[in-house]
């Protein structure tokens, strides 16, 4: 029986691969979310066919990696990367091989893969090849480096963040020799871009068990990031409480982290992540702005004088400290969802209406019209023109 069932579009490509006379498998993160019985949401193929063989084989393809095997064949449907066996080595970096050779047999390709779990293939017929014993591991819910951990960390160090997000999202455990040289190879980090990092911290924060996160400050993977090191900010498994919204979860994380003197502001520690400008300005707001209001009517003055995600990342922060019995992320959701008016946008009288009743445009059309939001926050149901043109004479 299969491990996979690929659309037609993917065995369309093993199929022309094999009709040429060519291997083809389907290998990596396909192979083990088959096995782990997860949604599979990108396709990898690997074949004995050269980049100049697929770009024969394929009416349309695009060179996206050719010094490094890879082809990328454009379907209908969608782009397939489609990457020849390659051997790798001169690992200058820590991150990129300087030289790669193409080999003719799948065992020796899976061989420089990270870990045992993404090391198996499986072919057009559902043969599958496992030669590090992965689906072992995935049955004892354990990542292990492929070889020596050593080696695969000095050869491309974001796999020890691979190593810990895997663990976070996948609710495994690192095998000691692996953990052993993770620590053991930590000072490697430094070289990695900030963007490479902020996906895998990223994926690790969104996933059931972000605590995982406190993991790589411990051991030293964020040094460049963080004034404390070589131990866990106490909290960060509450952030799983939290929605899987990036932003909220990104500022919850800052907010933890301040509160423990790891970093100094939100601001800095996103814009060295290399976040975008409106999750940085949204999180660095929120935290500066972080109150608990007292009852609904706070709680909507808090929304009409800021956006509703500032407000949102501060009821987040709130729920995660345990601080607020009104002001919730729940509570605050209803408010917002309710319809209820809570900004000069939603009032039911607009500053035309007022001209229209002989008020002469400037400051007092500005300040009628905020007494009668402050009205109405206090009072929903009068959010009618028939009831705020009463008020007229009394504000």
């Amino acid at each position: 029986m299969k491990l996979t069932a690929p659309p037609k579009h993917i065995r369309s490509i093993l199929e022309r691969l094999a009709s040429n006379g060519f291997d083809g498998y389907l290998v990596g993160g396909c192979v083990r979310d088959a096995v782990t019985d997860r949604p599979i949401e990108d396709w990898d193929i690997t074949t004995s066919a050269t980049p100049a063989d697929i770009a024969m084989i394929f009416p349309k393809t695009v060179l996206t990696g050719e010094k490094f095997g890879t082809v990328t064949v454009v379907l209908p449907q969608c782009n397939v990367e489609v990457t020849t066996f390659r051997a790798e080595s001169d690992y200058s970096d820590n991150r990129r091989p300087k030289t790669v050779e193409f080999v003719s047999n799948i065992e020796e390709d899976l061989s420089r893969r990270d870990f045992t779990m993404n090391a198996m293939a499986e072919s057009i017929t559902g043969e599958l090849i496992d030669p590090f014993n992965g689906v072992e591991d995935i049955k004892n819910k354990l990542i292990r480096c492929v070889g020596g951990p050593n080696t695969r960390f000095s050869e491309d160090a974001l796999r020890m963040f691979r190593a810990l997000r895997f663990s976070a999202v996948l609710d495994f455990s690192i095998e000691n020799e692996t953990l052993h040289a993770i620590y053991a190879n930590a000072n490697t980090a430094g070289k990695i871009s900030a963007e490479r990092i902020r996906t895998e911290l990223e994926k690790t924060l969104m996933s059931d068990r972000p605590q995982i996160a406190g993991e790589m400050i411990k051991i030293g993977l964020l040094n460049k990031f963080m004034q404390i090191s070589g131990k866990c900010p106490p909290g960060l498994e509450k952030i799983a409480e939290l929605p899987s919204e990036t932003t909220l979860r990104w500022c919850a994380f800052c907010a933890l982290l301040i509160e423990e003197k790891y970093i100094k502001s939100a601001q800095e520690f996103l814009h060295e992540m290399h976040l975008d400008k409106k999750t940085i300005k949204t999180c660095e707001r929120a935290l500066k702005l972080f109150d608990t209001p007292a009852d609904n009517s706070a709680i909507k003055h808090l929304l009409s004088k800021n956006d509703t995600e500032t407000v949102r990342c501060i009821a987040a922060v709130s729920d995660m400290f345990g601080v607020g019995d009104t002001f919730t992320l729940e509570h605050t959701d209803e408010i917002i969802s309710s319809g209820e008016c809570y900004s000069l946008e939603t009032l039911a009288v607009s500053g035309r209406d007022l001209m229209e009743k002989g008020y002469k445009p400037g400051l007092e059309i500005g300040e009628i019209l905020k007494k009668m939001l402050d009205h109405v926050i206090k009072h929903p149901h009068d959010n009618t023109k028939e009831k705020l043109f009463g008020l007229l004479s009394s504000i």
